[in-house]
């Protein structure tokens, strides 16, 4: 059975704190396409730079794609060996190709006004057509970072452990599994299940370090 999200604000404080990198997980624990894909989903309502929702997933889960990952990740071989499955994050450099999609569905959702789309789709358009391929390659990052910590909470809250993973073949990722590497720029990979170990608490930085009140 899905475990209900919990939306009060200590249970989410708690789930915030309890949330560790875990690097060993139960073997035995398997999460359903159904369960994984209610918390894609509720990782994709993180926000993105005008909507366009640039993130993209690959979720490597059968033997034959982790041992297709393995090599690729040689230095976190016990999360790719006993995780659930390892999600792929990927970034799309042609997020504009879907702007009409995305705001013709929002009109046709009732969530904005015909005339609201009319006037932004343009402007957006012209807006994104002009900037360089190096401030869309940082924009789309940022917005796939925005998603893949919101996908690491949401897992927290249906009850699983997770680990961001950043040391891996980023050149040779995306060919790896099928995607156009010109295309698609890997984030991060993160591993998914049930830990069989409580991981390390880290020390975080004080807040008044960390900060500046104007």
């Amino acid at each position: 059975m899905n475990q209900t999200p919990i939306y009060n604000k200590e249970a989410f404080l708690q789930i915030v704190q309890d949330r560790r990198a875990i690097r060993t997980y139960d073997e035995n624990v398997k999460i359903s396409q159904e369960e994984m894909s209610e918390i894609l989903t509720a990782a994709t309502k993180a926000p993105s730079s005008v909507n366009l929702q640039p993130w993209r997933f690959v979720v490597i889960e059968s033997p034959e794609a982790k041992a297709k990952l393995a090599p690729l990740a040689k230095f976190n071989q016990q999360q790719v060996k006993t995780s659930s499955a390892v999600i792929a994050v990927f970034a799309d450099m042609n997020n504009l190709d879907y702007l009409e999609e995305i705001y013709s569905k929002a009109v046709e959702h009732g969530l904005m006004p015909q005339e609201v789309k009319d006037q932004q789709v343009p402007s957006i358009r012209n807006l994104l057509s002009a900037i360089t391929e190096q401030a869309n390659r940082e924009t789309i990052l940022i917005d796939s970072g925005l998603v893949s910590m919101q996908l690491m909470l949401t897992a927290k809250a249906y009850g699983y452990d997770t680990c961001p993973i950043g040391g891996y073949e980023k050149d040779q990722i995306a060919e790896a599994f099928d995607l156009d590497k010109d295309r698609y720029v890997p984030v991060m990979l993160i591993s998914i299940g049930k830990a069989v170990d409580t991981g390390y608490k880290s020390y975080r930085m004080p807040v008044e370090q960390i900060t500046e009140w104007k």
